[in-house]
């Protein structure tokens, strides 16, 4: 009864203008109910055309059509900005169809829905970490597909607002002279996000960390990553006069984490 009269509301977003007695969804076939629901989506009503390509596959399971409107209900959603329902079709279609050319479409609508919930959360780390993991599946799972392209650069983007946020704490913690701390969080972006815009600053501050505590051999190494990485950049100029100003030089002399770092650099595995 529901699902009827489910049918006769969705008919009328529909319906056509002159006074015939319109026909039941349930008794259109599926290419005439997705005409429809794509006529909606190009006059931009995203979230009537998700519910006519929901009846397409509810009503034709099985039909060639209910592959087309599984992929464009999940599209109309994200469209719609209701994205965990975005995500929910766009998981239902990679399970129902993993082997279908629109099978990395779908994982990068997984992607995208998180993706687009970072500016509204406020760089909130969370939701940056699981646009992160699902940009990666999709540059995992379909490696050499457009989509895996357009995940890296949002890849990098994402990676880069993660290091901020480190870079934003151990700022913080630097200032206060809680020089332990800070390090802790300039070390997670030269460990993690090495190739991000943050890591010349945060090797810069590791020096000033390090130099705040006496550990001279520390300052020096992280100022011959700094030299070898980003020897152009003011950051490094920075780096070099402070440890001038002590008679020191950059140099790699320390062990530990920096040492590890320090030979990755030589051997050229992150630059």
């Amino acid at each position: 009864m529901r699902a009827a009269l489910y049918g006769v509301v969705l008919l009328g977003l529909v319906a056509c203008s002159g006074g015939k007695e319109e026909i039941p969804l349930d008794q259109l076939p599926p290419e005439e109910i997705y005409a429809r629901a794509e006529a909606l989506m190009q006059a931009g009503k995203e979230e009537d055309a998700a519910k006519l390509y929901g009846e397409v596959e509810r009503l034709y399971p099985y039909s060639r059509y209910a592959e087309k409107a599984l992929i464009r209900n999940a599209e109309a959603l994200y469209k719609a900005k209701k994205y965990e329902e975005a995500r929910a079709a766009a998981e239902r279609f990679i399970a129902f169809y993993p082997a279908s050319a629109d099978a990395p479409r779908a994982q990068y609508l997984i992607a995208l829905t998180w993706y687009d919930q970072i500016a509204r959360v406020g760089r909130d780390r969370g939701a940056m970490l699981d646009a992160l993991e699902a940009l990666r599946e999709v540059i995992n799972r379909y490696p050499d597909s457009d989509y895996a392209r357009s995940a890296r650069l949002k890849l990098d983007f994402v990676l880069d607002n993660l290091a901020a946020k480190e870079m934003e704490v151990g700022r913080y913690y630097l200032k206060r002279g809680f020089y332990p701390a800070a390090i802790n969080r300039f070390r997670v972006v030269v460990e993690d996000y090495p190739t991000s815009t943050q890591t010349p600053e945060a090797l810069y501050r590791l020096v000033e960390a390090y130099l705040s505590l006496g550990l001279e051999d520390e300052a020096r190494t992280a100022a011959a990553i700094l030299a070898h990485n980003f020897r152009a950049t003011d950051w490094y100029a920075d780096a070099y006069r402070l440890l001038e100003k002590r008679g020191l030089e950059p140099a790699p002399k320390a062990g530990g984490w920096l040492r590890t770092v320090w030979r990755r650099v030589v051997r050229g595995e992150w630059l």
